[in-house]
């Protein structure tokens, strides 16, 4: 049994892709809806780490739930077709250091998005060969602690670590019993973090018994 994975967040913990996801989201609300909406980056980077349904909710408040969902599916699939032309941005050091945690612990990714998502940060990034399985809510439609959970279960971690920067993240990680590290250089605020690095690659100066 393994006893060492670390399992990584995606927006504000290994890329930035807010300004395509603001721009594929304002053209489909534009396309689709008669919406007086502009999506930008100050916005996004307040419901990233959210379910797709908060983030409906919190888009779209005037609308039925069913239009909500249907709006959102249009937006993630213009952001999953922009995003192969203009891919988010990898944070400093991001590919160096996994290659390098890649040689000593198994890699994971679990993101609250859509399907697609993670695929396509993975193909515009490069990062595939570290990346040892993924899992998002587009796949499960759970509790992002109960995503950690399912994947750790099909993979045979007895334990984890899990990297992210957000509030819900942190909440995720109690959820699912494990060790949170809070990249406090993201989009979210986690006031209470027992453990945080300022850059990606503080991951490498940890203790090595902290992924024990």
């Amino acid at each position: 049994m393994t006893a060492n994975g670390i399992i990584f967040d995606v927006d504000g913990t290994l890329w930035d892709s807010t300004d395509t996801v603001a721009e594929a989201w304002t053209d489909a609300i534009q396309h689709h809806t008669q919406l007086d909406m502009e999506i930008n980056a100050e916005i996004l980077k307040n419901v990233f780490g959210k379910t797709m349904r908060e983030i409906a909710n919190t888009l779209f408040p005037t609308l039925s739930d069913k239009e909500k969902m249907t709006i959102l599916d249009i937006c993630y699939e213009y952001e999953n077709q922009l995003l192969k032309t203009k891919p988010g941005k990898l944070y400093d050091k991001v590919y160096e250091t996994l290659k390098t945690l890649s040689k000593e612990h198994p890699l994971f990714i679990v993101s609250n998005c859509q399907c697609g998502y993670i695929e396509l940060l993975l193909e515009t990034t490069g990062i595939t060969p570290f990346i040892q399985d993924t899992l998002c809510f587009g796949q499960t439609n759970t509790s992002k602690g109960q995503t950690i959970l399912t994947l750790m279960k099909r993979n045979h971690l007895e334990k984890a670590v899990y990297v992210g920067d957000t509030q819900g993240d942190c909440d995720a990680c109690k959820e699912a019993g494990i060790p949170f590290i809070y990249a406090d250089y993201g989009f979210g605020e986690v006031k209470e973090a027992p453990v945080r690095i300022h850059a990606f690659s503080e991951l490498l100066t940890l203790s090595p018994n902290f992924f024990r």
